[in-house]
């Protein structure tokens, strides 16, 4: 296994109306984007190719949303301690989706 391109934790991953977890993590390796609780339980995962990420205008700091398998996940990265790089981690979030995408369409 390698290193992965992308890990965060303390996210909360909402699948609406409900949160699914406020402690989760997000992980992308080896091509694929995994959501997992605070417990380590895979809440979803999929090919990145099978991934759509964004920050929509409705999105506060630090939140994007991803379409994992057809299902919309909003992810507020930094509700750990509510960290103030939250909006950086965001953005590392979607630059990371976006060129692992590229890498793997080549």
């Amino acid at each position: 296994m390698s290193e992965p391109e992308f890990s965060a934790r303390g996210v909360r991953i909402e699948r609406w109306p409900r949160s699914l977890t406020r402690a989760g993590q997000v992980l992308i390796q080896d091509g694929r984007l995994a959501l997992l609780t605070s417990y380590g339980r895979v809440i979803d995962s999929a090919p990145l190719r099978a991934v759509r990420a964004a920050k929509p205008w409705f999105a506060g700091r630090g939140s994007t949303v991803a379409t994992v398998n057809g299902t919309r996940y909003r992810l507020t990265m930094g509700q750990g301690g509510a960290r103030p790089d939250a909006a950086v981690l965001a953005g590392r979030f979607l630059e990371a989706v976006s060129r692992a995408r590229r890498t793997n369409e080549d």
